[in-house]
Parts: C-alpha cells; sequence; structure tokens
C-alpha cells in the first residue's frame, strides 16, 4: 500500500513541490517552446511523471504504472468519446449536404462574421458546457465557426477562449456540486460565491472573442453586441448563481444571452460587415492551401461569398433541418441531465469498476482506501453514448444510409488517433500526479502562504483544471485544501472553494487536453502548440485579474460577496 506524502524530498515542502511540477513543465516546455507534437510531448509529460512518482516521491512501480493506465483509459472513455461523437454527429452534418444550410440560417441572424463568433462561440457553447462539458462546446463550436468562414487557426482559439466563464457551472452545476459534497459547505452557497466571480470574466469576454476575430477595428465597430451580450450573461449568471439555480446558471445566462442579441441585432446593425467578410475570406483561402479540414467535401471547407440575391432561399423546413442536429442536442442532454426519472435511469446504468491491482493500495492521509482507484464506465450515460444515439437519429431524419454514418464514424476514429494518444497521455500523466501526491503537494506549498493565500488561491484551480482539463477534476484535488487553508488563515473558506472553482475556468484554455480537442475539431492536429501560444497570455492575463478580485474580496470588497 502507498501513502502520499507532502514532503517526500529532503523534508522540505519547497522543493517537494518544484520537483513535482516538473511533469507539467515538460509538457509545456515541449509543447510552447521546442514546437513538439502535442501527443510526443503528452507522453514526455507522462515519462516525467512517472520518473517523478517512483524516484522522488517513492510510490511503488506497479501503482505508478496502474495509476497511468487508469488516468489514460480515463481519458479514451468518456473524454475522447464525447468529442469523437461530436466531431462525427458533424460530418454527418457535412455528407448530407445540412451543413451548408446551417450556414446560411447563421448568416440569416446575422451575416456579421464578429457577432457569429459571439452567438456561436460565447452564447451556443455556454449552452452545450451547461448540458455536456468535458470538450464538447469547443469540438462543436468549432466546426460551426469554420462553416461560417473562420480560419481553422482562429476558429480554435476563438472557442478556446469563449470556453471559460461558463465552465463553472458547466455539466449542470457537476464542479461547485463536487466542492460542495467535498467540503461538507452547501453547493448552493459556493456557487452565489462563485456567481459573483465569473460573471466579471463574462463580461469582457465577449470583446476579447471580437479582438480575436477581427482586431480592434473590429471590436470599434461592434462593441455594442459585446457590450449587450457579456452584460447580459453576466447578470443573468449572477441572479440565477444567486438565486435561483446553480445547476441551470448556464442554461439561463446562455439563453439570455443570445435573446439580448437576437433583440439588439432587430434594431441596430454593426458597420464594415461586408469588409470584415472580405478579410476573413481572404485569410480563409490562404489558411486552407494544403490544409486539413475536418469534413468530406462542402461544409467547412467552402465558404463562398455570396451575394444576398444569390443565397438560396430559406424555408422553415430547410431552418428546421439545418438546426435539427443541434436542436436534438439539447433536448437529449437537458432531459438527461434535467428530468430526474431520465437522470436516476441513466446514473443507474453505470458500472462502477474498481481498478485492478490499484482499488485498495491507495491510501489517503487519515489511511483510508482513496475512492479516485475506483473507475466509472459510463456506457449509456456519458455525454459520448449521448451524442452516438443523436447521430444515429440525425442519420435517419437525414436520410443519410446507416452504412455511410459507420464509415464516416470509422473514419473520424481514424483521424483522431493522435488526438488519442494526446488526451490518453495528459490524463495518465495527471492521475500519476493525483495519485502520487504531487498534486496536493503543490497545493500545499502554495496555500502556505499565510493570509497573502487569498490572492494566490485561484492559481490552485486554474493549475489543476490546466492539468487535467476538468474544473470538477481541479475542485476534487483541491476543494479541501482550499477550505482547511483558509480556516488556518482566518479567511471565509467558501470565497477560496469558491476562487478554486473560478480560477479553473481560466485554466481550461491552456490545458493540454482541451488544445488537443480543439485542435482535432478544426483540422490542426499537430498545431496545439501554436495554439498554445496564442491563448496562454489571455489565460495568465485572466488568472491575475481573478487573484485579485478574490484577495480584495477577502477584504476590502467583502461587499460584493452574498
Amino acid at each position: 500500500m502507498y501513502t502520499p506524502e507532502l514532503a517526500p524530498i529532503g523534508a522540505s515542502i519547497v522543493l517537494s513541490a518544484l520537483v513535482a511540477s516538473l511533469p507539467f513543465l515538460t509538457v509545456f516546455l515541449a509543447l510552447g517552446v521546442l514546437r513538439w507534437k502535442a501527443h510526443w510531448a503528452g507522453l514526455s509529460g507522462l515519462g516525467v511523471a512517472l520518473l517523478v512518482a517512483v524516484f522522488g516521491f517513492r510510490m511503488p512501480v506497479d501503482l505508478a504504472a496502474l495509476s497511468a493506465t487508469q488516468g489514460f483509459v480515463f481519458g479514451l472513455f468518456p473524454i475522447m468519446w464525447i468529442v469523437l461523437n461530436a466531431i462525427w454527429l458533424y460530418e454527418l452534418t457535412v455528407r448530407s449536404g445540412r451543413f451548408e444550410d446551417l450556414r446560411l440560417v447563421i448568416n440569416a441572424l446575422s451575416d456579421d462574421p464578429r457577432i457569429q463568433a459571439i452567438i456561436i462561440a460565447f452564447g451556443f457553447g455556454g449552452l452545450l458546457e451547461a448540458l455536456a462539458g468535458f470538450g464538447a462546446p469547443v469540438a462543436i463550436t468549432g466546426v460551426m465557426l469554420m462553416a461560417v468562414g473562420f480560419t481553422p487557426m482562429r476558429a480554435a482559439v476563438i472557442v478556446l477562449l469563449a470556453n471559460t466563464a461558463p465552465v463553472a457551472f458547466g455539466a449542470v452545476g457537476t464542479p461547485i456540486v463536487t466542492a460542495g459534497s467535498l467540503t461538507g459547505i452547501d453547493y448552493r452557497e459556493i456557487g452565489a460565491y462563485v456567481g459573483h466571480q465569473t460573471p466579471l470574466v463574462a463580461l469582457f469576454v465577449p470583446f476579447i472573442l471580437v479582438l480575436l476575430a477581427d482586431g480592434w477595428r473590429g471590436l470599434k465597430e461592434t462593441w455594442p453586441a459585446a457590450l449587450t451580450f457579456g452584460a447580459i450573461f453576466a447578470v443573468a449568471q449572477w441572479v440565477s448563481a444567486t438565486w435561483i439555480s446553480v445547476e441551470l446558471t448556464d442554461i439561463v445566462a446562455s439563453l439570455a444571452g443570445i435573446a439580448a442579441a437576437v433583440v439588439l441585432l432587430r434594431f441596430w446593425q454593426p458597420r464594415g460587415t461586408a469588409a470584415a467578410r472580405e478579410r476573413l475570406l481572404k485569410e480563409r483561402a490562404t489558411s486552407l492551401v494544403g490544409a486539413s479540414v475536418p469534413g468530406s467535401g462542402g461544409g467547412a471547407g467552402t465558404t463562398d461569398a455570396e451575394t444576398p440575391a444569390a443565397r438560396p432561399r430559406l424555408t422553415p423546413r430547410t431552418v428546421f433541418l439545418a438546426l435539427f442536429p443541434y436542436l436534438l442536442v439539447i433536448v437529449v442532454f437537458s432531459l438527461a441531465k434535467l428530468w430526474t426519472p431520465v437522470k436516476t435511469f441513466l446514473a443507474s446504468t453505470d458500472v462502477k469498476i474498481p481498478w485492478p491491482g490499484l482499488d485498495g493500495n491507495i491510501l489517503t492521509a487519515s489511511g483510508k482506501a482513496a475512492g479516485s482507484t475506483v473507475y466509472t464506465f459510463a456506457w449509456l450515460s456519458s455525454a459520448g453514448s449521448l451524442l452516438i444515439l443523436c447521430g444515429i437519429v440525425v442519420a435517419l431524419v437525414y436520410r443519410l444510409p446507416l452504412r455511410e454514418a459507420g464509415r464516416a464514424w470509422i473514419q473520424t476514429l481514424v483521424k483522431l488517433r493522435f488526438s488519442l494518444l494526446t488526451v490518453g497521455s495528459v490524463l495518465a500523466l495527471a492521475y500519476v500526479m493525483n495519485m502520487s501526491g504531487m498534486t496536493l503537494t503543490i497545493g500545499a506549498w502554495i496555500a502556505g502562504t499565510g493570509a497573502l493565500f487569498a490572492f494566490l488561491s485561484p492559481i490552485l484551480g486554474w493549475f489543476g483544471t490546466a492539468v487535467t482539463g476538468s474544473d470538477t477534476s481541479a475542485n476534487a484535488l483541491f476543494a479541501t485544501l482550499q477550505q482547511s487553508a483558509a480556516l488556518q488563515a482566518g479567511i471565509d473558506p467558501t470565497l477560496l472553494v469558491a476562487a478554486n472553482t473560478s480560477g479553473g475556468v481560466i485554466g481550461k484554455m491552456i490545458s493540454p487536453q482541451n488544445l488537443a480537442i480543439a485542435a482535432t475539431a478544426v483540422g490542426l492536429v499537430g498545431q496545439e502548440s501554436t495554439i498554445l501560444r496564442k491563448v496562454i497570455w489571455w489565460s495568465v492575463g485572466m488568472l491575475v485579474v481573478m487573484c485579485l478580485l478574490v484577495g480584495l474580496q477577502s477584504s476590502v470588497l467583502s461587499w460584493m460577496l452574498p
């Protein structure tokens, strides 16, 4: 049996934490500096994690290896299972010819690409995050942005930046519910605190998306839309988290933001739309030369600048069929996550598998067996399984032969082979770091800063989500640590547990797992390092702002808290 130690190296928490950081630093050095392929970066980080676990943290070799296998399997199912079927659903729309109709429907709402970036990536993406999470919003909205003419790289960066503020309340509030169950603090109280932090991020995200879509010129021409969407989303998130429902917060906020944008566009139109589309089309034409774009002809690969007169007329049937896959996803996930009879039935099909050779052999500091060694095989309740059911229905409605749909699924699987390896190795790394105690050592080191910890607490959530790709996992790792550190420093524990969640939403965009998902969705497998360099400074900047906000909320801005 193995019990992790907080300071196994020279009895020094500082030295132990620095050594424990090596696997994570290896991945980002390989991606951001050496510009290796993501799967090589992930495998290198995994190798370093195993070495540090065995020789630095004195974890038995067999337990370290078994931790890696459980993490690798978790990376494949449910994480990549979701991504695989999300991209397959997109492929079905391409093969049926309906993806071009979707582009026309979006253009009918607004043909300005800057506005489309906000509505698709932040609005619809937030709705998908609320219902599914785990990479599905990035995969689906990435290809939707390509449908309206964005280059693969620009689409990937935009969707990663958009997948921030909604993450805290994603998957029907799972990160916050997890934090509540671990700390004993009412999750509704934690959610209310988070609802007084993440809306600040939500307010400015639409501005950043417009800036990424068309630079400062685009921001000057479309700021009313960015302000309207961001402000309404932020206020709705604040109100829902505080007084309505933690579980429904992102659903309420996303729908409110989309509705506000629709109303605004009835009375106001941005300047420079035609010029913006022309710039986008020129960039698109250049970027697609020799690029590997998802799809099999048409769809995201063809974006002609039709004149209004040349566009096919949209009928109600055309609009419905174009939106059908996404409406179906919303309906299915709403039933699965919000309707108790269906939710209970799906949960009853989950299979709990004590990981062979590992379960019962990893102990917590209290001497109890760690619960993380039990793998849940959610063969039916997983978002990926629900997506494959949606795909079958879509194929039938679109009158696409099931044999062709099956062929598309296999071809998608082959395309994702390196992404499967990347995400599997990154999750294997995360599991080795978690079960060996490396992650907790890093957390304990940061938590030892006393009263200053109020300013640093979001860093733990940021780090945890960056490593694991999940705000839920970051809370599972650090929520109780935040609580105990707060009590020792005389700080409101609910504030720091909430800060862990809020910091996590900013770390998701630089998670190797999410980078691989975004790259895969838009056909840029192997260019994860380039995407990382484009988003990392946004992540660091937002983290600094969140650290300042939480630190001030612990003192002079305490009036902001519920």
